[in-house]
């Protein structure tokens, strides 16, 4: 398992800290994700044999959201 820990910009509130952690927990190979409003940040626990962090950035701005 690897963790990363990703900035994400456009969050406002509780809501969309739960877009992001279920667009991440819906990845094949994410086994957890902590999604931070007031840090901004999402820190991702995922098995680096099936996912890479391209795949979690592209599944945060798919849900509307930038990742940096």
């Amino acid at each position: 398992m690897q963790k990363t820990k990703l900035k994400v910009s456009g969050m406002s509130c509780q809501h969309c800290v739960k877009t992001v952690k279920d667009a991440l927990t819906a990845l094949e190979g994410v086994q957890s994700a902590k999604v931070n409003l007031r840090k901004g940040e999402a820190v991702v626990r995922f098995n680096e044999l099936s996912i890479t962090p391209t795949h979690l950035k592209n599944a945060i701005t798919e849900a509307g959201f930038e990742a940096v």
